[in-house]
């Protein structure tokens, strides 16, 4: 029996809601078992409008970095997560093994804090991080091997959407897809 692909979402203070909601919604209903980890010292995360999330998980406890998908929503508190130690070796960790490191917003700032971010690397980001990210395409996602960036939470849908391609395949993307009434291509 084939295992159920793991995905492990990081929330921070300061999250952006929207980026973390709408991919640990459309992972879980592709079958993927989404573990929600805080990256504080505590489980209730508060996001940047406001709303809390209850983790399951600290990121310092989980046994595990054994995960298909490590995803990373963006927000203003990604400032205070800047080379944070734990998080950049968790990213370069799962760049070692080749799987596949989501990041949204400005999350893209802690791949290139973790050194994921090559002359070559093709990825996209929030307009506010074009100072240090000036090499940022402008499209709504991008996709270059393991890595998956987005730009922001208007773009969550079709990242979070891509997200459910790359573990779960075309055809399931395409059914979650439909019965959210998405209106766009898949």
């Amino acid at each position: 029996m084939m295992s159920k692909p793991r995905a492990l979402i990081l929330l921070h203070e300061g999250f952006e809601e929207i980026e973390a909601v709408t991919p640990i919604d459309l992972l879980s209903r592709a079958g993927v078992e989404v573990i929600q980890a805080s990256l504080g010292n505590t489980l209730r995360v508060t996001g940047r409008s406001g709303i809390t999330i209850s983790a399951v998980y600290s990121l310092q406890d989980l046994s595990t970095t054994d995960y298909d998908l490590v995803i990373l929503p963006g927000g203003p508190g990604i400032n205070k997560l800047r080379r944070n130690v734990l998080l950049c070796n968790l990213l370069k960790e799962q760049a070692r093994a080749s799987r596949m490191i989501a990041c949204i917003c400005a999350a893209p700032l802690i791949l290139l804090d973790a050194g994921l971010l090559s002359g070559e690397t093709r990825y996209t980001a929030h307009p506010s991080t074009a100072g240090e990210l000036p090499k940022a395409a402008s499209d709504p996602v991008v996709v270059d091997g393991a890595i998956i960036t987005s730009t922001g939470a208007g773009t969550a849908i079709e990242f979070s959407l891509e997200l459910v391609r790359q573990v779960a395949g075309n055809q399931v993307a395409k059914e979650i897809a439909d019965a959210i009434s998405w209106q766009h291509a898949v």
